[in-house]
């Protein structure tokens, strides 16, 4: 059980090297609002996007995101998975955000800061380059403009894209092998070497990692409470569509959502699902504004037990299809029974079906989407070894004369 709610900029981060102490609690800060720049593609948004952004906001007291157009990123990337209608939905819907900015420009400069009144722009700590393989934030940090945070690690758009196309298991929270490295998921015909910033490590969760998250809110008097539950794979803009209609069911709701372990979903899903581990998911729908509680590991069946612990006044579900237990029982009859079940329309039908079924109808273009971003990434990379090498050789040879 996890605990939700809206952060604000007291939330103490201090996983890269600018946190709050270098920061917030600047006398500047003190005496006016921070605005803080951020942009991307954020297709696909998972945990590790809306982590940069807790990062991001945690440096500042107002965070600003801008996010391209499906031609822009199309022209630098290759094709986005999500339409940008639906990634602009997606990032208003992380609750560190304050403002977006549709069609934000891909590459950074003073201007775009400037217009939107931001002191600098946070980016994370791996590289970002246009067509032509130029660093998209160099202005911005040549002007002194730009603040970097920790990268999340164990997770990629890419290596989520691997998922699906491979249909691996070996993501699933039970299963552990010593052999298996996360490279396998994404595209195995790529370069021989590997980008340090599109290669993925395995994502390990943490009781601090989930606090960040989380630190949310009791339920008070006067509130409704509303119970939802599934599997909220690939947090994706139906799931947010669904829970923003749930959240506007009360004047006053209390959403807790309760997440079915990866087991459980596979039995019912099959296939290779849950695209995402049960640790993954639990960050992803918390970073949710409309949810206030996470229960992990929630049981399939909506009983007495979880009613009467949570005093739910209400359950929700959309118009999926509702399986029946293990036992062919409905694991709604109890809150059918007691009169407070309900099933709420949020217009949008898209399913984390219907996203594999879009990777997997452009499946060469992805592939060679990710194989021209991981070349890219590892030229720059080596000439910026190279780089270092020169300068630490020159270093070395002025101290010796």
């Amino acid at each position: 059980m996890i605990k939700n709610g809206q952060h604000t900029s007291s939330d103490q981060w201090t996983e890269s090297g600018a946190g709050q102490g270098d920061l917030a609690c600047s006398p500047e800060k003190r005496k006016r609002s921070v605005r803080v720049w951020c942009d991307g593609c954020y297709d696909m948004v998972h945990y590790g996007h809306s982590n940069q952004l807790r990062q991001a906001k945690a440096m500042g007291d107002y965070l600003i995101v801008g996010v391209h157009t499906d031609g822009e990123i199309s022209k630098h990337k290759g094709p986005p998975v999500f339409t940008q209608a639906e990634r602009y939905k997606m990032v208003q819907a992380i609750k560190w955000v304050d403002e977006i900015v549709e069609g934000a420009p891909y590459v950074t400069t003073l201007d775009t800061l400037d217009k939107y009144n931001s002191d600098f722009c946070v980016h994370g700590d791996d590289i970002t380059l246009t067509v032509d393989g130029k660093d998209t934030y160099a202005e911005v940090k040549r002007e002194g403009r730009y603040r970097e945070c920790r990268r999340t690690q164990g997770v990629s758009t890419t290596d989520l894209v691997g998922r699906m196309l491979l249909m691996t298991k070996t993501h699933h929270s039970n299963i552990v092998s010593t052999t298996h490295t996360q490279r396998e998921h994404t595209d195995p015909t790529g370069p021989k070497g590997h980008s340090p910033w599109t290669g993925v490590s395995q994502f390990l969760q943490t009781s601090q990692k989930i606090i960040q998250f989380a630190s949310g809110q009791e339920p008070q008097p006067g509130d409704t409470i509303i119970y939802v539950a599934g599997a909220f794979d690939l947090f994706h803009i139906g799931h947010v569509d669904f829970l923003e209609t749930v959240y506007k069911q009360a004047e006053r709701p209390y959403v807790i959502v309760g997440l079915h372990f990866d087991q459980e979903v596979n039995r019912y899903k099959g296939k290779n699902y849950p695209i995402m581990n049960i640790h993954e998911r639990t960050l992803s729908v918390l970073a949710c504004r409309y949810v206030s509680e996470v229960v992990i590991g929630a049981p399939y069946a909506v009983g007495k037990d979880l009613l009467d612990h949570f005093k739910v006044d209400l359950v929700c579900h959309g118009k999926t299809e509702v399986l029946p237990d293990r036992d062919t029982a409905d694991p709604y009859a109890e809150p059918k029974k007691r009169g407070i079940f309900r099933t709420v329309d949020s217009g949008n039908g898209l399913t984390t079906d219907d996203i594999v079924q879009r990777i997997i109808k452009n499946r060469l273009q992805f592939e060679a989407r990710n194989q021209k971003k991981e070349a890219k990434e590892i030229a720059v990379f080596e000439a910026m070894k190279r780089q270092a090498e020169g300068e630490q050789a020159g270093d070395t040879a002025q101290a010796a004369q």
